[in-house]
């Protein structure tokens, strides 16, 4: 018979469904220490290490297993798990003192670095980073989501909504993204009769009917609702320009005049118009005239000059060609 060792997300509180044949057809099941009393009596494992050559071991520490024929792991995403029990011995008393001191206002500024982190990675095309940076953006959404389910009544001063004023957890932020995927994509969760799905053959038409279903459940009255204005103000400007000429505003309607203000937008809806993000496009020439900056005061460094005290001709002499 074999030996299989399964490996339960860390706290060791769900034990994975693919487990459960195994458990059965075992006399031997045999729980760690990293594995809860309750866990272990209701998977019927007794306390201590595995002998002979028929048993289960459940444990969430696979480094510290013994060798066995068979590996039953946690379903995908299990490590979620991991990453919430985590966050919540931090909070919990005798965790630590920092993070146990922060409120949602008090993280918000960890919240735009860590997004711009990302972004950043993803533009240099760094994938180590990338994978980084998203553990950092999740993190920010762990905390968040363990903030509010020990007080909710900052949000709610803030908002004004008594229902905000209601605690939530980090499954209820999962149960609530769920349920938005799933109905904002009726053509993939219609069931089981293909019949009965919507036809949706181009993401150009999913970003339609996706802005049709938001408009329709958050019941907007302007097209322009629910855009973000604490965005960056290109990006702010492209959004906009996105929704009211999706909603059949002509071109001719779009701010622009004189004034700096009205130029800058009118530039960033003529990139848009185009098919392209001027976000991005600015922020890649921005990032490329701060490499050009960095080429000259190297040059005239290399070139016994003070970087810091160039003038126009030496600025000239050293810029990349």
């Amino acid at each position: 018979m074999p030996r299989i060792v399964v490996v339960l997300p860390v706290g060791g509180a769900v034990l994975p469904v693919a487990a459960l044949p195994a458990l059965r057809a075992t006399a031997q099941v045999v729980a760690d220490t990293t594995i809860p009393e309750k866990v272990a009596l209701a998977a019927g494992a007794v306390a201590g290490s595995p002998s002979g050559s028929d048993w289960v071991l459940l444990t969430t520490d696979l480094t510290q297993a013994p060798a066995a024929d068979d590996l039953i792991g946690a379903p995908r995403g299990a490590a979620l798990l991991d990453a919430a029990a985590v966050m919540d011995r931090l909070r919990s008393p005798g965790g630590c003192p920092w993070d146990a001191e922060q409120t949602h206002a008090s993280l918000l500024p960890y919240l735009v670095e860590e997004c711009y982190e990302l972004y950043q990675a993803i533009e240099d095309g760094d994938g180590a980073a990338v994978r980084e940076e998203l553990g950092d953006v999740l993190l920010q959404v762990l905390f968040h989501a363990r903030v509010a389910s020990e007080t909710e009544s900052e949000l709610g001063s803030r908002s004004g909504d008594p229902e905000g004023e209601r605690s939530f957890d980090i499954d209820d932020v999962a149960a609530d993204l769920v349920t938005k995927l799933v109905g904002r994509h009726p053509h993939v969760f219609a069931g089981s009769d293909v019949r009965a799905r919507e036809r949706i053959d181009t993401a150009e038409r999913q970003e339609h009917r996706w802005e049709e279903l938001k408009r329709a459940e958050k019941q907007r009255d302007s097209s322009v609702d629910g855009v973000p204005l604490g965005q960056p103000a290109v990006a702010l400007a492209a959004k906009l320009i996105s929704r009211t000429t999706r909603a059949g505003l002509p071109p001719d309607l779009l701010p622009e005049g004189p004034g700096v203000g009205e130029r800058l937008f009118a530039a960033a809806a003529r990139a848009k118009l185009a098919g392209d993000d001027p976000e991005a496009a600015l922020r890649t020439a921005a990032r490329r005239f701060a490499d050009d900056v960095r080429a000259a005061e190297r040059s005239a460094r290399d070139a016994g000059l003070d970087p810091h005290a160039l003038d126009a001709a030496a600025w000239r002499a050293h810029w990349p060609s």
